[in-house]
């Protein structure tokens, strides 16, 4: 299914150790939006707070048609979990070094579901030892092309 909005900074900053599916508290203006593709979660975060998970830092533009009654682009935002997933969600968030991030927006059954993954951030070391191995398996598709084309 395609994605409405993705997050390129999640994986590439982040271990993702676990992922949720979750619903989204979304205002007419802010769904209209999101059909148009004006959004974007790259410095997104979740927070739990008194047995509900929320959105905080996600931008969706303001819907170019929509009237005085238009949504606040950064508003905070509601995701709908049940009560077990908001508790192992609360579990992880409290664990020193993991935050919930937002992975992508997406519809799944006419409806916006957020992906979020519970991340572990990456040291610069990481980061270049993910970049050594794309290179590295780059290299090898290429070489195995060529030598498919060849034969």
């Amino acid at each position: 299914m395609p994605d409405i909005v993705n997050n390129p900074k999640a994986r590439r900053d982040h271990h993702i150790v676990d992922t949720f599916e979750a619903g989204i508290v979304l205002h007419g203006t802010e769904v209209k939006a999101l059909r148009a593709g004006k959004g974007q979660i790259a410095d997104a975060f979740a927070r739990v707070e008194k047995g509900e998970v929320w959105l905080y830092n996600a931008h969706i533009d303001e819907y170019a048609f929509g009237n005085r009654q238009n949504h606040a682009p950064k508003a905070p935002r509601k995701l709908l979990l049940n009560r077990s997933e908001i508790r192992k969600l609360e579990g992880h968030a409290t664990v020193k070094g993991q935050t919930l991030i937002p992975l992508s927006f997406y519809w799944k059954n006419g409806r916006v579901k957020v992906a979020l993954g519970v991340g572990r951030g990456k040291h610069e070391f990481d980061k270049r030892e993910d970049l050594k191995r794309r290179d590295s398996d780059r290299d090898l598709r290429r070489a195995l092309s060529h030598t498919t084309h060849q034969a």
